[in-house]
């Protein structure tokens, strides 16, 4: 096994500090760290490599699709999410990321998601009403004729704080500013007081979190049973998880972009989608929109590198690892892995309709195993929804990036450059 130092390894490096799950990396980064993957693999072999933080942290990489299935599969016992008090609060500075965003969930807090989200059925038992929001709502993300992520995060926050929290939190942005200002401070607590406390440095100080709880736990006292909130209200942590759930679908709106983005740049799969979307028997099920937003996933992921901490020894291709030992698993750089992936830089919807594609272990926009995020279905539910809002009226006429349908995708598509043009049908 090849152990190697951080500063030796440039992107790498800078991958194994900046571990921020949703935040945006830079795209010579991104590069450096997938080139410097590849190189070490074509060099050395497929066996994890060791790398050694400058502060002498051991990060074990695994380079090889075969070690992928044993990282899903491990129990918390050996292999767990990093450090574990994090995951206490949505809102510690990697819960939505490499830490906890695919970690595995406490038994209370899977049998609350178990009652809200439904895991597992593609169409959730609120689709009727959930449909009826998506297509209010929709009609903000077409309106100016121009697309961008301002307009999209307006029109995505109103759908998650009406499904969570029911609809009359549509227009609470003062809400929605308190979760983000939450998860920006990365869950620490204000000054002079802690999260949920309502202390501060002065009197009549409160935290925004304190704020937040109190202001969910109005809409809990009359959401119905239609919202995820009122599906779990019975339960004592169904507040906590109710903040878990909007922090979760704060992802969609970069999602939907860039899913739209892409249709974008292939006329025959938006054709295919705007087909579907005019003509589906079973709207809340839209399988073609859904491959888009999979495959979208799969180059353009929520979290693109996992990382847990072993709890016991473990042996990795034969060599002993102490307790303690970090383990990544470069999610991105797997999923576009053209050594095992075909068409890996290409944006191809049908993949996902193979019989077993959502079993591949080696593209996992949700996740697999015990960790595999509860929610996807519902994810994928609203952000195809969405986005067949769109092409039952719109055309995408043009796009800003302009993408290559042929050539390589880039590695990184920021949703803060991306715009889109869209004319009546």
């Amino acid at each position: 096994m090849r152990t190697v130092q951080e500063a030796a390894l440039g992107g790498l490096g800078a991958l194994v500090r900046g571990l921020v799950g949703t935040r945006p990396r830079r795209a010579d980064t991104v590069r450096a760290s997938a080139g410097t993957l590849h190189a070490l693999r074509t060099r050395h072999g497929y066996a994890p490599l060791l790398l050694r933080t400058r502060a002498g942290r051991a990060v074990l990489v695994l380079l090889d699709p075969r070690d992928l299935g044993r990282f899903y599969a491990e129990p918390p016992s050996v292999l767990a999410a990093e450090p574990p008090e994090k995951c206490r609060d949505p809102y510690a500075a990697d819960s939505a990321g490499a830490g906890c965003g695919h970690g595995e969930l406490r038994p209370e807090r899977r049998r609350i998601d178990a009652e809200a989200l439904v895991p597992g059925f593609p169409v959730h038992p609120s689709y009727e009403g959930f449909l009826t929001l998506l297509a209010e709502e929709a009609r903000q993300l077409t309106a100016a004729g121009t697309l961008e992520l301002a307009r999209a995060r307006h029109a995505v926050d109103r759908v998650a704080r009406r499904i969570v929290l029911g609809h009359a939190a549509a227009g609470d942005e003062q809400l929605t500013g308190w979760l983000r200002q939450l998860r920006a401070a990365g869950g620490r607590p204000a000054p002079g007081g802690e999260p949920g406390s309502g202390t501060g440095r002065s009197r009549g100080t409160r935290s925004p979190r304190a704020k937040a709880d109190d202001r969910i736990r109005e809409y809990a006292r009359r959401a119905d049973r239609d919202t995820l909130l009122g599906r779990a209200a019975l339960h004592p942590g169904a507040l906590d998880r109710a903040h878990q759930w909007l922090a979760a679908l704060d992802a969609l709106p970069e999602t939907l972009l860039r899913t739209l983005l892409l249709l974008g740049a292939h006329p025959a799969e938006q054709r295919r989608a705007a087909t579907e979307a005019t003509a589906a028997a079973a709207p809340a099920e839209l399988p073609w929109l859904r491959a888009c937003v999979r495959e979208s996933l799969r180059l353009y992921p929520v979290v693109p590198d996992l990382i847990r901490v072993t709890r016991t020894e473990t042996v990795w291709h034969g060599v002993r690892h102490p307790a303690g030992t970090a383990v990544l698993l470069p999610a991105a750089f797997h999923q576009r892995d053209p050594e095992h992936v075909p068409a890996a830089h290409a944006f191809v919807p049908g993949r996902w309709k193979d019989q077993g594609a959502d079993q591949d272990i080696r593209m996992a926009p949700f996740g697999h195993g015990g960790g595999r995020c509860p929610g996807d279905q519902l994810g994928l539910m609203v952000t195809a929804g969405l986005c067949a809002e769109v092409l039952r009226s719109h055309r995408i006429e043009t796009t800003r990036p302009v993408l290559d349908p042929v050539g390589p995708l880039p590695e990184v598509l920021d949703a803060h450059g991306i715009r889109l043009t869209l004319a009546r049908r």
